[in-house]
């Protein structure tokens, strides 16, 4: 948890330092329609994978299977998708590298070393407060 906040506080910092930079070498509108066109581009491409898994997922419960791979790609595309929403250099290329099915496994993965240490570790209730 102690190392989500931190990233949670590091990355503005870091895409703020970017986009100054890029402005100055590209210059501000640039920058800024470079900004737009990636997250829309990347929003989209959210969108159309997230429907391949939602029906890949339809497929292999119909199949009578736990579809566990397709859930764990879906969360990568929608955290990928909510990175895309927020504007910045940094957000757009982790939240593209999460949608696309090519570099998408590597976050696959991390996700499921994380799920299985929690398990392990037997910290397996999901707590919702109010």
């Amino acid at each position: 948890m102690r190392k989500i906040i931190f990233i949670l506080i590091l990355m503005p910092i870091i895409d703020l330092y970017i986009l100054i930079k890029a402005s100055q070498a590209m210059g501000f509108g640039t920058t800024i329609l470079f900004i737009i066109l990636t997250g829309i581009a990347g929003l989209l491409l959210a969108i159309s994978e997230g429907k391949l898994v939602i029906r890949s997922i339809n497929m292999e419960i119909s199949r009578g299977s736990i579809p566990g791979e397709s859930i764990l790609i879906g969360l990568c595309i929608l955290i990928g998708g909510l990175l895309l929403a927020v504007p910045g250099i940094v957000t757009d290329i982790i939240g593209i590298t999460m949608v696309i099915p090519g570099t998408r496994g590597i976050y696959k993965q991390y996700i499921k070393r994380l799920l299985q240490k929690m398990i392990n570790k037997r910290y397996t209730n999901i707590i919702i407060r109010r």
